[in-house]
């Protein structure tokens, strides 16, 4: 596993509880600015084995980036569950929960 992989997985698994974050704000953190494919990747591919809370990343405009059928149903019941306040179009809003 690479650094950077590494870093991605790290900044994931620090999304509080009842919160969400982006691909993007997750790619800067993690050094880089123009990463979020990347974070896809990782979640894509390392989710199960560090059981990352793959629920709590949406796109930068606050909406799931599934969709239905998907996991949009299952990610929008998982945030629910902890208090994320989310559309039925499935936005969060950013100003409360990032």
């Amino acid at each position: 596993m690479t650094e950077t992989t590494m870093k991605i997985i790290e900044q994931i698994q620090h999304i509080p509880k009842g919160k969400v974050s982006t691909y993007g704000t997750i790619a800067k953190k993690a050094g880089l600015p123009n990463g979020a494919r990347q974070v896809v990747r990782v979640l894509h591919s390392m989710t199960e084995k560090y059981n990352l809370p793959w629920y709590r990343v949406v796109r930068s405009d606050g909406y799931i980036a599934l969709g239905e059928g998907e996991g949009r149903e299952l990610q929008r019941e998982l945030l629910r569950k902890e208090k994320v306040k989310i559309s039925e179009e499935g936005r969060v809003d950013p100003k409360k929960f990032m």
